[in-house]
């Protein structure tokens, strides 16, 4: 029986694999996508017919690469990004295009710059589209795989293809409510108090962003959150305090008061974060410009 020519391996084909190989799942893959499942698996099909291998197997509710996938996805991410490469010198109009860019990133910077990054681009009839996933402690492999094409964060992964740019630089901030008590005075008391902390889903605590103080005296949190917007409920009427930069006071913690740490603490900086594959493309470069251009007008 013929095999199906290689030329059906198409930039598209090429992306569903790696889709499934991150995501284990054809139900999944199909959703992130934004296509129905019968298409994944129909894709699916072709691949294993063009590379005379199953591919994935069946294992429980997922999908098990094989040793041939494996060692797939890096020569398919390599043609990808060679594709992509192909029209980095190409004539560039936003008006002309669908902008489409997947973003890593926590609610901060999430919320200070991208509702009027998006405001001012539907303005002028840019067709933009955003899809957000959480950054936590962030991960150099989102980007080398292509799961996003960008990190807002302020613990930047490194890597010889990572690019990053500092946008802005924050101090941290107690944040609590005045109805109920005072900011701590200092040290001991901050590590007295009863704390609200958020930890990423990968186990990491936010509070990876406190540099040179000694983090063992601080009394463990209280409550433990998934997200900063999920502090001020319960901060708010009680006596517990929150440790977040002063940038929170524009997004997520607008509500809550706030006042210096009572100790000398190293302030936060948010980097703009991205694979070598997009520094030169020309809608990567224009999404970047306009964060720098909101992040400048940050206060803190």
């Amino acid at each position: 029986m013929n095999k199906t020519d290689f030329t059906d391996l198409d930039g598209k084909v090429l992306r569903v694999f790696l889709t499934i190989l991150e995501e284990s799942s054809v139900s999944k893959a199909a959703d992130r996508l934004g296509v129905t499942q019968s298409a994944i698996s129909h894709t699916l099909g072709k691949l294993r017919q063009v590379l005379g291998d199953p591919l994935f197997v069946r294992s429980g509710q997922g999908l098990t690469p094989t040793e041939r996938a494996l060692s797939l996805k890096d020569p398919i991410q390599r043609v990808l990004d060679n594709m992509r490469a192909l029209t980095e010198g190409r004539p560039f109009d936003p008006l002309s295009e669908q902008l489409e860019f997947q973003i890593a990133t926590n609610d901060m910077p999430r919320e200070l710059i991208f509702p009027g990054l998006l405001r001012a681009a539907r303005d002028v009839d840019v067709r933009l589209r955003l899809e957000f996933i959480p950054s936590g402690v962030p991960d150099p492999d989102l980007l080398r795989s292509d799961r996003c094409q960008l990190m807002l964060t302020p613990l930047p992964p490194d890597g010889p293809d990572i690019f990053q740019k500092r946008l802005v630089t924050s101090p941290l901030m107690v944040f609590y409510d005045a109805a109920r008590r005072e900011p701590p005075q200092n040290w001991r008391a901050y590590c007295d108090s009863e704390h609200v902390e958020v930890r990423f889903a990968d186990g990491r605590s936010a509070r990876a962003v406190m540099r040179g103080v000694d983090q063992s005296q601080i009394r463990p949190p209280v409550v433990t959150l998934p997200h900063f917007n999920a502090i001020p409920p319960f901060v708010k009427g009680s006596d517990l305090i929150s440790t977040d930069t002063a940038l929170m006071q524009q997004g997520p913690l607008a509500t809550l008061d706030c006042a210096p740490l009572p100790f000398a603490c190293d302030p936060v900086s948010i980097y703009m974060v991205w694979h070598q594959r997009s520094t030169n493309d020309p809608a990567h470069r224009w999404l970047r410009a306009r964060i720098e251009t909101i992040a400048a007008t940050l206060q803190t």
